[in-house]
């Protein structure tokens, strides 16, 4: 992730969205993300706007949103670690939903170093 570009948590949900939509149904314009996040068109708006200006996504003249390289990285950093956690969770014992919901929270105070730790000291049990 270049740490030059700062982004905030509700960022990285937003690109986080952006990515799972493009893998879910293609092509993805606001109306997806105001949909699938269920916000007001004016807050994904001025999102898409800051994440525009930000370097993170690039949108067309037809509206479609599509993820840069420093968006995707991003994108793909919290998607992992939100499939991860929840997954986690789930395996004990964790109601999936709330297991889901709290794997959102996590996935964006954990430091990379620690995320790392993690998966590896967990892998190395299930081995």
């Amino acid at each position: 992730m270049e740490r030059d570009k700062k982004i905030y948590e509700s960022g990285e949900d937003y690109l986080e969205t952006i990515l799972i939509l493009h893998q879910r149904i293609g092509e993805v314009r606001s109306i997806d993300v105001v949909r699938e996040m269920e916000l007001s068109k004016p807050s994904v708006s001025r999102a898409m706007g800051i994440l525009r200006e930000g370097g993170f996504i690039n949108i067309d003249d037809g509206g479609y949103i599509t993820l840069t390289e420093a968006g995707r990285e991003v994108a793909e950093t919290i998607y992992e670690r939100h499939r991860f956690f929840t997954a986690w969770l789930i395996e004990i014992g964790v109601d999936p939903k709330i297991a889901s919901k709290d794997a959102c929270r996590l996935e964006h105070v954990i430091s990379a170093e620690s995320f790392s730790k993690m998966k590896e000291f967990l892998s190395s049990r299930d081995k």
